[in-house]
């Protein structure tokens, strides 16, 4: 079994930054994938970046150049610095980690940004 504690969520105005982070403890195998959805309010759970062990992240087109995935392998921890916020990145946002062909989920963080 794997837990996800997130933090770093809040509201901000459009333009502004946020970094999120997510901490993994439990059955953390080093080869896994951690990562980040979100989900908007009548809208589905969409990928935002996530990031093998391997260190090779992978970006949604809607946050390129704005957002930037991280993990600290050593920590169990992910993080994502997200920059020149904008009122679309509003939503409610998962960690996520896949390990073992198995799925996590964390209770999610709102990040809410206003015009």
């Amino acid at each position: 079994q794997v837990q996800l504690v997130e933090s770093g969520g809040g509201l901000v105005q459009a333009g502004g930054s946020l970094r999120l982070s997510c901490a993994a403890s439990g059955r953390i195998f080093s080869s896994n994938t951690m990562g980040w959805y979100r989900q908007a309010p009548r809208k589905q759970r969409e990928l935002v970046a996530d990031m093998s062990s391997g260190g090779r992240p992978n970006y949604a087109d809607s946050v390129k150049g704005r957002f930037t995935i991280s993990r600290d392998n050593a920590k169990n921890t992910v993080y994502l610095q997200m920059n020149s916020l904008k009122p679309e990145d509003t939503a409610v946002y998962y960690c996520n980690v896949r390990v073992l062909g198995n799925v996590y989920w964390g209770q999610g963080t709102q990040v809410s940004v206003s015009s």
